[in-house]
């Protein structure tokens, strides 16, 4: 295992030769090489004033070297050095990360890179970002010119640290049993969606230190994962379950893993709290805290606080409550007459599950009212007026979005951000977040509703995470339409966005998307072929794939939940394409059908 340490003076004549084999490495000449040799040398006296550190193998030799240059808030990468016969080895990524990681100690907000031009696609599969600006002064023979890059080195955010006390976590994939113990006839009993949905257990912090799995996962995910995240020592415990949605209760019935994972001091954190979750964290069950995860009393909580006033821009729609669906079917019958769209919603549901939208037109089209009722699940539903979007071919811009957030321990709302979801006839896709995704004109509202939104779940004895989710009006107007009392694929974006920015530097922009079909099933070995793939083109392009939910590969009809990021939302835009097509094309390897 390769590990940095300080450079020691001593070495400097060794680590000068490191620096000119790894130069001729890029076949310059030697009438170049000679050339470069002073601006290259390291004396001994550099050692200490450059902050210069190597890279070093289990068996104790010398493979890499870097150096940070510089007074904050601005420095320079002065030396980054692989010895060639390490190079695609990884020493130059652990090199270039623990550069950033000390940057960030010493107040470096602005890191320079004067890149040799082979190395270019390096630095861009880093994060950093070519600029403009011209290199400075260097080795410039037969046209061959240094290649100027920036990072903008930062800390893990305020509230990621907030979240698991700026350390690792024991992250625990209980989303059947956070879905199973409401007993809503619109989740699937065998609760499979939820099962592939419990992979992005991966990211219910920045850096895990356990992952807890109720089904089998390839090892090669876990491996590509942590490489792209940079993370290691992630243990994964997975296949706990058969069938029964239980994971709390599976942990708990092997006793030894129960002591490892809740005896190591570290936070544990589920996709959402319920009594066996209490039991399994020594945590009491509080009656009733996840009242507000039911949709009508979350409309009663919105109520409320724009009863307060302060909240111009936002607007309620109205909702009521029906006994059954001929109830349902008359109110939709009314409203359809009247030439209004309307909203069919259960008490509870996931990714738009239990939500059903209704225009008049596709009333008339399934045969009227009752026709549409009819293949509806029995019990109580909910009738909410729908909220129109722009007129038809106005650039209206996004229209879903959502405010994350979270009350800790202590009773302390959070402010996490805003994201814009990608929504089809109800049913969640996907999401986006970072910095400018959300409309200057709606981040405000956005902002305070939420912030609103958290300090009356903190008061009701709420603790986790939280979201608020808003439709927007023809009049620019966000209108709130639930609260979802768990993590959520955006906060999974907003996790992975918060270690991007740790390290790679700020500005990640960061899109989950719920399902990217592939072309074929593929056996585990390829699957990983096509991951690994997928990572160099989006490499290329200056973006991050990261695979999310591998488990849907191995699905008759197979798919992948993936992550992507990037620092602007054109490059963002062509990795999700790439990932798309490349995904899809998987089925041509076996021609026609």
């Amino acid at each position: 295992m390769v590990k940095v340490r300080a450079a020691r003076p001593a070495e400097a004549e060794d680590l000068t030769g490191l620096v000119m084999r790894s130069k001729a490495h890029w076949g310059y000449d030697a009438a170049f090489l000679a050339a470069c040799a002073p601006e290259l040398r390291i004396r001994a006296d550099d050692v200490t004033a450059r902050r210069v550190v190597v890279a070093e193998n289990g068996r104790g030799e010398v493979v890499g070297v870097a150096s940070l240059e510089g007074t904050p808030p601005r420095a320079e990468l002065g030396l980054l050095f692989v010895e060639p016969s390490a190079v695609g080895q990884g020493v130059g990524r652990l090199l270039y990360r623990d550069v950033l990681r000390r940057a960030v100690e010493l107040g470096v907000r602005r890191l320079v890179i004067d890149s040799d031009p082979h190395a270019a696609g390096f630095y861009r599969a880093m994060g950093a970002v070519a600029v403009a600006e011209p290199a400075a002064p260097a080795a410039e023979a037969g046209g061959t010119a240094l290649v100027r890059f920036e990072a903008t080195p930062v800390p893990l955010a305020d509230w990621a640290r907030a979240w698991t006390g700026g350390g690792r976590a024991v992250h625990l994939g209980n989303v059947g049993e956070f879905n199973a113990q409401f007993a809503d006839a619109t989740l699937d009993r065998e609760q499979r969606p939820a099962h592939h949905y419990a992979c992005l257990a991966a990211f219910y912090s920045p850096y895990p230190a356990a992952l807890v799995l109720p089904r089998p996962v390839p090892r090669g995910w876990t491996e590509l994962v942590c490489r792209q995240l940079g993370w290691t020592g992630v243990e994964v415990y997975d296949g706990l379950l058969d069938a029964d949605p239980g994971l709390a209760d599976a942990v708990r019935a092997r006793p030894a893993l129960a002591a490892l994972l809740t005896g190591a001091g570290l936070p544990l954190v589920p996709w959402g709290r319920t009594r066996a979750f209490g039991r399994l964290a020594g945590r009491p069950w509080r009656a009733g805290e996840l009242r507000y995860e039911s949709k009508s009393a979350a409309h009663g909580l919105f109520g409320r606080i724009l009863a307060d006033g302060g909240h111009a821009g936002i607007v309620l729609p109205r909702q009521w409550r029906v006994d059954g669906r001929w109830a349902a079917a008359r109110m939709l019958a009314a409203r359809t007459r009247a030439g209004e769209s309307t909203v069919l919603k259960s008490e509870h549901g996931v990714g738009g599950s239990g939500t059903t939208v209704l225009t008049p037109e596709r009333v008339r089209a399934a045969g009227g009212a009752r026709a549409v009722l009819r293949r509806l699940p029995r019990g109580p539903l909910l009738v909410e007026e729908y909220v129109g979007g722009a007129a038809s071919g106005d650039d209206e811009g996004p229209r879903d979005l959502t405010y994350d957030g979270f009350v800790d321990e202590a009773g302390h709302a959070h402010e996490v951000g805003g994201a814009v979801m990608e929504v089809a006839d109800g049913c969640y896709r996907g999401a986006t977040v970072g910095p400018g995704v959300v409309p200057a004109w709606a981040e405000k509202s956005l902002t305070a509703f939420g912030t609103a939104v958290g300090q009356e779940l903190a008061e009701s004895g709420y603790r986790g995470w939280f979201d608020v989710d808003f439709v927007v009006d023809g009049a620019g107007r966000l209108a709130p339409t639930e609260t979802n009392l768990r993590l959520t694929g955006p906060s999974i974006a907003f996790m992975v966005a918060a270690r991007l920015d740790a390290l790679r530097g700020a500005g990640h922009l960061v899109r989950i998307a719920d399902r990217v079909e592939l072309g074929a099933r593929l056996p585990e070995a390829q699957l990983d072929e096509l991951c690994a793939a997928l990572a160099r083109g989006c490499a290329e392009l200056g973006a991050v794939f990261v695979p999310a939910i591998p488990t849907g590969a191995f699905e008759p009809a197979p798919w992948l939940g993936v992550l992507v990021a990037a620092r602007s939302g054109e490059v963002l835009d062509a990795a999700e394409a790439l990932v798309r097509a490349e995904a899809l094309a998987v089925g041509a390897m076996f021609g026609p059908s």
